[in-house]
């Protein structure tokens, strides 16, 4: 297995937590369970954050003149990153929204 493949499942593993994480933290939202909303969006917070570090690497590589071949991993990598930054976004404002509903 080459570098970026391993780099880009260790970006999927990461985003993919987090995007988990995310999606649970509507789920409790919705139960009323703001506590436990907030706790998860934390949890794919850093688990986001070590994926987003795994592919700023990769950037910064590319940055300084290494070839940085395509791979169909590191594309389904960088979909899944854009994907859990969506649901983390949506989460906030999903979790804010229930808040107001509650009150």
């Amino acid at each position: 297995m080459s570098e970026i493949e391993q780099v880009s499942i260790q970006i999927v593993s990461a985003v993919g937590t987090a995007r988990s994480c995310y999606i649970e933290a509507i789920r409790e939202a919705r139960k009323g369970d703001f506590e436990r909303a907030e706790q998860l969006v934390q949890e794919g917070k850093e688990a986001f954050s070590l994926g987003h570090e795994s592919h700023f690497n990769l950037i910064t590589q590319a940055a300084d003149g290494n070839q940085i071949g395509f791979d169909l991993i590191l594309m389904h990598a960088e979909d899944q990153m854009m994907s859990a930054e969506m649901f983390g976004i949506l989460a906030d404002e999903f979790i804010e929204t229930y808040k107001m509903i509650v009150k």
